[in-house]
Parts: C-alpha cells; structure tokens; sequence
C-alpha cells in the first residue's frame, strides 16, 4: 500500500506561483510512476503532468505546457508541481497519483491517489 500526502495549495492572485508537494510512503519510491491531476466541482479529474520512475521522461497536458513543471526528489520521496503564471482556470483541487508502471497520462491507470490540495487563483 502506497500513501500520498500532497501540501502546498493556496490562493494566489493571476500571474503568481505556487508549488505543490507530494510526499509517498509504504513502498520504494523508485518503482513508482508519479501524477498531478487536478478536479473543479461538476468536472471530471483531469491529467495535469506525469513523470517517469526515474525522472527523465515527462508529459503535460498543454493547458499547463511551458507554465508548469513536474520533478521529483527520489532521495525524499517526494514529487512536487512548479506552478508559474497561474490563471484563474488553474483553479482546482490537485491530486497527486501514483502507479507501479510506467507514467500514464489516464487517470484510471493510478492505483493510489491522495487527498488532494485546493489550489485557488484570483483574477
């Protein structure tokens, strides 16, 4: 079993930063395929970034390509969102998501997720 604990949501005005963390545990951090997704009230969660078990390959949604940056910190199990020039659309609460294969860009193919982070942006 695999637990996630995301941190660094907050409100922020058009054009700000902010960077989200997710922590893992309960298995080796190497084997996982890391997620951000993120869900508005009546929307289906939507693929935000994914990045590989050893970090060298990403993907980004192009709502957030060039704006956002997905890496990660196998040494302390933790997979973070660089989020820059942020848009009131960026509103959302943004989960962190987790797989023992390769990186998916669909969210069915995470087994474990964790709580989620609200992330507001005003205008």
């Amino acid at each position: 079993q695999v637990q996630l604990v995301e941190s660094g949501g907050g409100l922020v005005q058009a054009g700000g930063s902010l960077k989200l963390s997710c922590v893992a545990s309960g298995r080796a951090f190497s084997t996982l395929a890391m997620g951000w997704f993120r869900q508005c009230p009546g929307k289906e969660r939507e693929f935000v970034a994914t990045i590989s078990r050893p970090g060298f390959v990403t993907k980004y949604a192009d709502s957030v390509k060039g704006r956002f940056t997905i890496s990660r910190d196998n040494a302390k199990n933790t997979v973070y969102l660089q989020m820059n020039s942020l848009k009131p659309e960026d509103t959302a609460v943004y989960y962190c998501a987790a797989r023992e294969s390769a990186s998916s860009t669909n969210a069915a193919d995470y087994t474990y997720w964790g709580q989620g982070t609200q992330v507001t942006v005003s205008s």
